[in-house]
């Protein structure tokens, strides 16, 4: 019988969030994500360098699906925190939460007429769901991230209550360009998170 030598790549590749399959598979759900972002910052008319921000990002959010998903297929399948399945059963609880108070949030602010609000909620509850993230996919770079759609969250709100740009907008650009950073960096094998640096 065959076994397998603690410090041979194979190990390693399997235990390292920041190789293969892991990175392919997130690269290409946060890349998914941006792209539906950019999309609703584009529902409303914006200005000739805003809509070439949305074009840009769009194009090179599907092109970041394209590279993670033949990434991932590429890759051995235990080169993925979520071979684990403690990690998996956390991330499907967190993820669920976030969806079901993000639904319940939308529907509030929209049965009381404040649905141009829902973009903002919907950012500031994707931000808020990075930081329980972090530790389960052992990426600390999803503070950053969260950090970040929080900020844009608040900027989109401030830049709706003070001028006539849509809310939406706002978070769609912003929230799109953050999630396709991380998704890119995901696929550079690079962290977000000062003084981290992926496995290789």
């Amino acid at each position: 019988m065959s076994t397998t030598n603690p410090g041979s790549p194979a190990r390693q590749d399997a235990e390292s969030p920041g190789t293969g399959r892991g990175r392919g598979i997130g690269a290409a759900i946060v890349g998914f994500f941006a792209v539906s972002w950019f999309a609703w910052g584009s529902a409303e008319p914006t200005a000739t360098a805003v809509t070439a921000v949305i074009r840009i990002g769009t194009v090179v959010g599907l092109l970041v699906i394209v590279l993670g998903v033949l990434l991932a297929v590429r890759s051995p399948a235990g080169s993925s925190v979520m071979a684990d399945p403690v990690a998996r059963r956390r991330y499907g609880i967190i993820v669920g939460g976030e969806f079901a108070l993000i639904g319940l949030g939308s529907v509030v602010l929209g049965a009381v007429g404040w649905a141009e609000w829902i973009p903002v909620a919907v950012c500031l509850g994707v931000g808020l769901h990075f930081f329980p993230l972090a530790p389960v996919l052992r990426d600390r770079g999803l503070i950053v991230l969260g950090v970040l759609l929080i900020l844009v969250a608040a900027g989109a709100l401030l830049v709706g209550l003070t001028t006539g740009v849509a809310p939406g907008t706002v978070t769609g650009v912003g929230a799109g360009v953050c999630l396709l950073i991380w998704a890119v960096s995901a696929l550079l094998d690079r962290r977000l998170y000062p003084g981290d640096s992926r496995s290789a």
